[in-house]
């Protein structure tokens, strides 16, 4: 078992196990359109489609009900990454480690998604949405870790950065549906099948890795919870990065939640109207991420560097979460959304190449890319349990509820873009 070593400016990584020099054939648009299908399902529900279904059910309760909703949810993608990551690691499957896990979490996922779709209560939304979740990011740690088991660290942000553009491209696909479709139950049924199907046909073509030897740790309670932890002391470098793409993420994924609901209240839009925007800032956002996020994923690889594109990146996100903030006008929020998306192109796919390269343990990748996707999905926890006091204090303070919330995000992330060169094992 070979790997193909780094450039000389950077680390060289311990070597991996079952990652060939080159990606096999058909392996990266694979893995991408697979990538997008499980985004998709997930982005449409947080980016849009789940505020209006929550307003439809719970009017007036409808900022502190999507809180519940999409933080309960998030801790449930918070343990399903890196929980269902580990049992990927195990699986004696003889369809190979990563396939069941990849078909069964798209298939009870879009079932939840669809469910959600037709109910009427904001507590049989909570409880599908927590399964949703669940289920997902089962999906999702599993399609992340073929990356590792399929591509030399030298070529995993060019691979990174075409997996990154499914982010944008699913964000705007669930735009679209939102726009088209003025029922809630197709907004949600549409993202479910479409994951089923590209989900299926991944795992189809992927040659996926088949374990021969049983793991020789056991998987007691104590490796159970040792799911969901590491130690910063330990693994320093793991630790920061975590910090950072946390940092970073809630800057961005925490706080777009609440775009329809700036829409509809400080600019006084319909929901019809906001549907809209919301589709024509997405355009713009995504023209950004497609460009952004290969390119620095490729100039990452070829410079042999991976701080300053991130540190770049997290600053650019800043400089549009301010501009949302101070938005006078519609056009102005589109511009921002469309720099907030340069920055989170590049960070999304270059990041990701730089947490395979700090992993503790090779032979738990996807246990640890697990623990490491906590790091996006936590913010979607902790930033709309927050949001609710944050708008509240900046309403009280007279500076504008959701103007106090995306400074406050801005902050966040600024510290992110700072925090990442921290990191000393990567360059």
């Amino acid at each position: 078992m070979s790997t193909t070593p780094p450039p000389a400016t950077e680390p060289v990584a311990p070597p991996v196990s079952g990652a060939p020099a080159k990606a096999p054939r058909g392996y990266v648009p694979g893995v991408s359109f697979a990538a997008f299908g499980v985004y998709f399902a997930l982005f449409t529900p947080v980016m849009v489609a789940m505020a209006f279904k929550i307003q439809h059910i719970d009017p007036d309760g409808a900022v502190g009900s999507l809180g519940l909703v999409l933080g309960a949810g998030a801790a449930f993608a918070l343990f399903a990454n890196p929980l269902f990551g580990r049992l990927s690691d195990r699986s004696m499957s003889r369809l190979g480690k990563r396939r069941p896990f990849i078909v069964g979490g798209a298939l009870v996922g879009s079932l939840a998604l669809v469910t959600i779709g037709a109910a009427q209560s904001v507590a049989v939304v909570l409880v599908a949405w927590c399964v949703a979740q669940g289920a997902y990011n089962a999906a999702l740690s599993a399609i992340i870790a073929t990356l590792h088991d399929q591509v030399a660290p030298a070529g995993r942000g060019k691979a990174s950065g075409l997996i990154g553009v499914g982010t944008p491209l699913s964000i705007l696909a669930g735009s679209l549906v939102a726009n088209a479709f003025a029922s809630d139950f197709w907004r949600f049924t549409i993202p479910a099948a479409v994951a089923v199907v590209l989900a299926t046909v991944f795992a189809l073509v992927l040659d996926d890795v088949v374990r021969t030897e049983r793991p020789t740790e056991s998987f007691g309670p104590r490796e159970f919870f040792g799911s969901f932890v590491f130690n910063p002391r330990r693994n320093p470098d793991f630790g920061w990065t975590w910090l950072t793409k946390f940092l970073v993420m809630f800057g961005y994924a925490g706080i777009a939640t609440y775009l329809p609901y700036y829409l509809t209240s400080d600019f006084g839009l319909s929901e019809d109207a906001a549907t809209g925007v919301i589709l024509a800032a997405n355009m713009a956002s995504t023209v950004a991420m497609v460009v952004s996020s290969p390119l620095g994923g490729l100039l990452s690889d070829r410079i042999g560097r991976r701080k300053p594109f991130v540190t770049v990146a997290g600053l650019v996100m800043v400089v549009g979460l301010l501009l949302l903030a101070f938005a006078p006008s519609i056009p102005v929020l589109i511009v921002a959304q469309a720099i907030i998306g340069l920055g989170a192109g590049s960070f999304l796919s270059v990041d990701q190449a730089l947490a395979t390269q700090v992993l503790p343990n090779p032979e738990d990748a996807a246990k640890d890319l697990g623990v490491m996707n906590m790091a996006n999905a936590l913010p979607q926890s902790i930033a709309p349990m927050m949001a609710p006091a944050v708008i509240g204090l900046g309403t009280a303070i007279g500076v504008g509820g959701y103007t106090t919330w995306y400074l406050f995000g801005g902050l966040v992330a600024l510290a992110g873009a700072v925090l990442v060169y921290r990191i000393k094992g990567v360059r």
